[in-house]
C-alpha cells in the first residue's frame, strides 16, 4: 500500500477505505460522518447492523455484522481496508472484561496484518505518570494493555490517549453537568482536587480523522488534551459559571471511595454506577499530558484546541439545540439482554406473558404517532407516575440504568436510541415502536405500541406488554406486578389517546364531546395474560 513513509492508502488527494468499529457509540458515531466528509469510504462493524439504520449516514456506507471478538468477522470486514479504526472498550462489562478486550484486540491486530491494512487508529485512556500499571483502576489499566498490543501487531498504529472528552451526550460531561446542576451544595470526594487536562469531542474527532493521513513509519501513543489543566473542582465551578447558575458550594471529605462515589453519581446522575465507577476510578491519578507530538503530525487549526469554557457552551447549545446525534447510551448497556422480540416458531413450548390494550381514537394517524414517538424522558409514560419513578430507583439501587436516562431527541427516535430504561429494537415510523427492556429483571421485555388504519377510517392504538420470565423467580415477578397492569398499562394507552386527542383536531370533523374534546371509548384490552407458544 504504498513506501513507508507514505501515509496508508497513498496520496493526500485519495480518499481511503476506513472501517470504523464501535460505530454505534458515542465516539463511532460521530466520527463516521467525518471521515465522510473528509471524502474517505466507509465500512462499519457492528454486532447489531439495524442499529445504524436510521442514521442520517447510514446510506453512504457499508455496514458488515460481526464482531471483533469473532475473528472470522473481522478478517471479512478488514478486506481492503486502508485504516482501521479501533474503538471498541469493554466499559464496566463485570468480571473477565480486561481478558475480553485482550481477545479482541489480539484478534483485530492480528486481521489487520493479515490483510495489509496501512494503520490501525485507537482512542485510549491518557495514564498518569511515575504511577505503576498495576495501581491503575482496572478500566484505565485494560484499555493501556489494548494500545500495547495494537502496536506490537506488526501494523502501523496511533494511540491516542485523551483524559476527561467534553462534549454533548459523553458519559463524562453527562456526569459533570448533572452533578453541577443538582447540587448546589455537595459534599464531594478526594479526586475532585485531581489534576485533569480535558479535551472538546470536536478535537477528539479532528486528531482521529487526521491519523488516517500519518506517515507509514509512525507506530506511537500520542497524548491529547485541550489548552488548560484544570482540576474537578474548577471544573464544575467553570460550567456553573458558563451554565450561569449560582456559585456552587463544595466540600470534599476523604471518606468516598472511587465505590461510594460511583453509587453517589448513579443516584444523581443518568450514568449508572456500572460506567460510573470505571470514571470515578480513573480520576483517582493526575491525567496530564506529557507531550504534544501529534502537532507535529496533524496540526491544529486556528482556534483549536478549544478551551474548557467553549467546549461547555457548544455542548449547552447543542443539548438546547436537540442536535445531539450520539450520547454515552448509545451504545447498549453491558449485561443488558439483547435477545429480539420472540417469534411463534422459536417459542414453542415457552412461557411468554404478555398485556395488550386497544383503543379507538378520534385522531389522525399522525397526531397520535406523535405522542407516541414522543414518550418517555421529560414527557414521561402517561400513567402512574410515582409507580414509574419508584421502578426507576429500585432499579438504580441493584445497578441498573433507571430511568434517568432520558431521550437523545425531546421528539424523534431511531433504532437503537436508550429511551429511559428501555432501548428501541425497532421502529417503523408512523406504524410501530418496539422497546426492549434494559432494566434489571428476572426475565426478559419488550413494549410495543403501534397505530394502525388511516385518516379515511378508524385509527387504532395497540399496545403489547411481553414478558419472558428466567426462572421460577421470573414466574413470581410477573403474578406480584400484574395486578397493577390494569393501572399503569391500562391508564398508559388511554392517557396516551386522550393526549393526541387534545393536542389536534379530529379529522374529518368526526364527533367530538361537549367539552370540544374527541371522545375516547373503553378500553378493550384483556389485560394480563399468559401464551404458551404463540405470543
Amino acid at each position: 500500500m504504498g513506501d513507508d513513509t507514505a501515509p496508508a492508502g497513498g496520496p493526500a488527494g485519495e480518499g481511503l477505505t476506513c472501517l470504523v468499529t464501535g460505530a454505534t457509540g458515542y465516539i463511532g458515531g460521530r466520527l463516521v460522518p467525518e471521515l465522510l466528509d473528509a471524502g474517505h469510504r466507509v465500512r462499519c462493524l457492528v454486532r447489531t447492523p439495524d442499529k445504524l439504520r436510521d442514521h442520517p449516514w447510514a446510506g453512504r456506507v457499508e455496514i458488515l455484522q460481526g464482531d471483533v471478538t469473532d475473528a472470522e468477522s473481522v478478517a471479512r470486514a478488514m478486506d481492503g481496508v486502508d485504516v482501521a479504526y479501533y474503538l471498541v472498550h469493554a466499559l464496566g462489562t463485570g468480571r473477565g472484561f480486561e481478558e475480553t478486550d485482550r481477545a479482541a484486540a489480539r484478534i483485530f491486530g492480528a486481521q489487520a496484518r493479515r490483510a495489509d491494512v496501512g494503520r490501525l487508529v485507537y482512542l485510549g485512556g491518557l495514564t498518569p505518570a511515575a504511577v505503576p500499571e498495576h495501581e491503575l483502576s482496572p478500566h484505565l489499566r485494560s484499555r493501556a494493555e489494548v494500545g500495547r498490543v495494537l502496536l506490537a501487531s506488526g501494523v502501523p498504529t496511533a494511540v491516542l490517549r485523551a483524559a476527561v472528552i467534553i462534549g454533548s451526550g459523553s458519559a463524562s460531561f453527562e456526569m459533570l453537568r448533572y452533578l453541577t446542576e443538582r447540587l448546589p451544595v455537595m459534599v464531594t470526594p478526594r479526586w475532585v482536587h485531581t489534576r485533569i487536562q480535558p479535551i472538546a469531542v470536536r478535537d477528539v474527532l479532528r486528531l482521529l480523522t487526521g491519523c488516517a493521513r500519518l506517515p507509514r513509519e509512525v507506530n506511537r501513543a500520542f497524548d491529547i488534551g485541550g489548552p488548560e489543566v484544570l482540576t474537578y473542582l474548577d471544573m464544575m465551578r467553570r460550567y456553573a459559571s458558563v451554565a450561569q447558575l449560582p456559585r456552587r458550594l463544595i466540600l470534599p471529605v476523604p471518606v468516598l471511595t472511587p465505590r461510594l462515589s460511583s453509587y453517589w453519581v448513579g443516584l444523581v446522575t443518568p450514568v449508572p454506577a456500572s460506567i460510573a465507577r470505571p470514571l470515578t476510578e480513573s480520576l483517582r491519578h493526575e491525567v496530564v499530558c506529557r507531550e504534544h507530538d501529534i502537532e507535529q503530525y496533524v496540526p491544529s487549526p486556528p482556534g483549536h484546541p478549544i478551551g474548557f469554557d467553549h467546549a461547555v457552551r457548544l455542548a449547552l447549545q447543542r443539548i438546547r439545540d436537540a442536535q445531539v446525534t450520539t450520547r454515552w447510551s448509545s451504545a447498549s448497556v453491558p449485561g443488558a439482554p439483547s435477545d429480539p422480540l420472540p417469534t411463534d416458531p422459536d417459542w414453542a413450548g415457552g412461557s411468554l406473558y404478555t398485556d395488550v390494550r386497544e383503543r379507538d381514537a378520534d385522531v389522525s394517524r399522525e397526531a397520535l404517532w406523535q405522542v407516541v414517538e414522543g414518550i418517555g424522558g421529560e414527557h414521561g409514560w402517561y400513567s402512574f407516575p410515582l409507580a414509574w419513578a419508584v421502578r426507576g430507583w429500585l432499579d438504580r439501587l441493584v445497578g441498573g440504568v433507571g430511568l434517568r436516562r432520558g431521550r437523545r431527541d425531546a421528539r424523534h427516535l431511531r433504532t437503537g436510541d436508550s429511551l429511559d430504561f428501555w432501548r428501541v429494537e425497532e421502529i417503523a415510523h408512523g406504524r410501530l415502536l418496539r422497546l426492549r427492556a434494559e432494566m434489571r429483571l428476572p426475565g426478559l421485555a419488550w413494549l410495543e405500541m403501534s397505530v394502525d388504519g388511516d385518516d379515511g377510517g378508524p385509527v387504532r392504538y395497540r399496545q403489547r406488554a411481553l414478558f419472558h420470565p428466567h426462572g421460577l423467580l421470573g414466574h413470581l415477578y410477573w403474578w406480584s406486578v400484574s395486578p397493577w397492569h390494569a393501572v399503569v398499562f391500562g391508564g398508559m394507552a388511554r392517557n396516551i389517546v386522550r393526549t393526541a386527542e387534545r393536542a389536534a383536531p379530529p379529522p374529518h370533523g368526526r364527533g367530538t364531546g361537549a367539552s370540544g374534546t374527541a371522545t375516547a371509548p373503553g378500553d378493550t384490552g384483556a389485560g394480563p395474560r399468559r401464551a404458551t407458544g404463540r405470543g
